[in-house]
């Protein structure tokens, strides 16, 4: 009998006809092949659902699952998830590419160092056909051994699409998870950071697709976006702005809260979040480059 397979690929999607088979062939077409897909899928109306079931038919490593109604983009995400039972886990997008390397070498990396919880690898951005339109440095620092540097850089710093990487199960379960309110991929990202070093594996591996229907160009307010994560967000009422931001925040105090840090790493990171705060209320600065527009669409993109 094999031996159950190490890791999960989960690919929420909804209405991705257009990019959908491009991804999945480059995910199925992986060196590294012993993994479970789990695709779930948001009520799409259009050809998502055929395509789906074709590739089912075909691979049996594939797992799909069609929501009765839209749940919105976050649960959809952690749908997938928690559907997972391996010790390495893996979100993809339905319409980004993947070098046919990247599951082998993310994997080599976290086998060779157990205190590394995250590996990915060099990235760049490609257009609606899959050419290359920028190159795209990592400027954070998450391999510092130094777990509050490593959360000071996911405050400060821009960059990144660690969201994407090869993650350890177990820490990813000790987080809640994705959150409704924008910037969510920040805050688990940086809860993640303070349990271990991340990994880049130096090499050009992941294609972040960038074209229009991405649902951050589409919804580019911090209200639209977060009720495209979960529509209750829409109503204003109930989920004023300030609630919003107070969420965002407070999601990297909860992990700040939850990390098994000493009370001096603690009270560092509280500081670097205190600075954070107060850097963005004096400047009323971006906190990250996807909050500006991306009229070249050479910008990372945050999740959809």
């Amino acid at each position: 009998m094999n031996a159950a397979p190490r890791l999960t690929v989960g690919l929420p999607v909804y209405n991705g006809e257009k990019y959908l088979a491009e991804s999945l062939d480059a995910l199925l077409g992986q060196s590294y092949g012993d993994f479970k897909l789990l695709i779930s899928d948001n009520a799409s109306t259009d050809a998502t659902e055929e395509i789906c079931r074709q590739y089912l038919a075909k691979d049996s490593r594939l797992s799909y699952f069609r929501q009765s109604v839209n749940l919105g983009a976050t649960p959809n995400h952690n749908y997938v998830f928690e559907q997972s039972d391996t010790e390495l886990f893996k979100w993809a997008s339905y319409d980004d590419l993947y070098g046919a390397d990247l599951l082998s070498r993310c994997i080599e990396a976290l086998d060779d160092d157990p205190y590394l919880v995250l590996a990915h690898s060099y990235q760049a951005i490609i257009d609606g056909s899959g050419d290359i339109v920028l190159e795209v440095k990592y400027p954070l620092d998450t391999a510092n051994p130094h777990a509050p540097d490593r959360f000071r850089s996911l405050l400060f710093d821009v960059g990144g699409d660690d969201f994407y990487g090869v993650m350890r199960s177990d820490i990813l379960r000790r987080t809640p998870l994705n959150g409704s309110y924008h910037h969510s991929d920040r805050t688990i990202m940086a809860e993640l950071a303070l349990y271990g070093r991340f990994y880049q594996v130096p090499e050009q591996l992941f294609f972040r697709r960038d074209h229009p229907d991405r649902a951050e160009r589409a919804k580019p307010t911090m209200r639209s976006r977060s009720a495209n994560m979960e529509p209750r967000r829409a109503n204003r009422l109930r989920n004023p702005t300030v609630r919003l931001v107070g969420e965002y925040v407070n999601g990297f105090v909860g992990g700040i809260r939850r990390a098994p840090l000493s009370s001096a790493d603690r009270r560092e990171c509280y500081g670097h979040l205190a600075r954070w705060m107060a850097d963005r209320a004096v400047r009323r600065s971006r906190s990250r480059i996807e909050d500006t527009a991306a009229a070249d669409g050479s910008q990372a993109q945050e999740v959809s």
